[in-house]
C-alpha cells in the first residue's frame, strides 16, 4: 500500500493536535511483529491520529520501523521525535476531526450597548442587576436614572463628628509632624 502524503500545513496542524495525546501502542524489544502491526492498524482505524512508543535505542532501527509501518498500513508519518512516532490515517472515524478543523471559530464580542456579564453568570443564564445602571422609560425615549444619593439618608453635621469626645487638632498632619503643637501640649512637657 502507498504511504499517505500530506502538505506541510496539514502536517503542522496534526502535529499540534497530537501534542496532548499519550502513546497508545508500545513496540517492545521483539520489534515490529504482526501483533503490533495489527494493534497499530486497529488504533489508526479507531482514532486516526496516534502516538507509538518504541523501546529500542537504535535510531536507524526506529526509522526503518516507521517506514515499514507507513508502507504496510497506508498511513502518514507526522513526526518522529526521539522514541515517539506520530501516525495519521484518513478514515470514517477521522471525519469528525476534519470537520472540527474546517469549522471557523469566531470570537464572540459584546456590543458596546450590552452590559458586561461575567462568564460564570452567563453560563448559568444570569446577568448582573446593578442599581446604578440607567433604566430606559418605555413611554419616553429619554434616559431616566436615579440620583446617586437618593437612597442614602442625609447625614447631619452633628452625626459626622466623632461621638467618642476626643478633641481634634487643628492643622494638617504635616504641621503636627513638624513640631507645631497646641498650647495644651506644651504645658504638659
Amino acid at each position: 500500500m502507498p504511504t499517505l502524503e500530506l502538505t506541510s500545513k496539514e502536517r503542522s496542524a496534526l502535529r499540534s493536535a497530537a501534542h496532548p495525546l499519550k502513546p497508545v501502542v508500545l513496540i517492545g524489544d521483539n520489534g515490529l511483529t504482526e501483533a503490533v502491526l495489527k494493534e497499530i492498524d486497529a488504533s489508526l482505524t479507531v482514532h486516526g491520529l496516534i502516538k507509538v512508543r518504541v523501546a529500542g535505542d537504535d535510531r536507524q532501527a526506529r526509522i526503518d520501523m516507521l517506514g515499514q509501518i507507513c508502507d504496510t498500513l497506508s498511513c502518514a508519518n507526522i513526526n518522529h521525535v526521539g522514541k515517539t512516532l506520530i501516525l495519521y490515517r484518513h478514515g470514517a472515524a477521522n471525519r469528525i476531526f476534519e470537520e472540527k478543523e474546517a469549522e471557523v471559530h469566531e470570537r464572540s464580542y459584546r456590543k458596546p450597548s450590552e452590559p458586561y456579564t461575567p462568564k460564570k453568570l452567563a453560563a448559568a443564564g444570569k446577568s448582573i442587576k446593578d442599581k446604578r445602571r440607567k433604566k430606559v422609560d418605555r413611554g419616553n425615549s429619554e434616559l431616566v436614572s436615579k440620583p446617586r444619593n437618593a437612597s442614602r439618608p442625609a447625614i447631619s453635621k452633628s452625626a459626622a463628628s466623632p461621638s467618642h469626645n476626643i478633641p481634634r487638632r487643628a492643622g494638617s498632619a504635616l504641621s503636627l509632624r513638624a513640631g507645631r503643637r497646641s498650647s495644651t501640649a506644651r504645658r504638659g512637657s
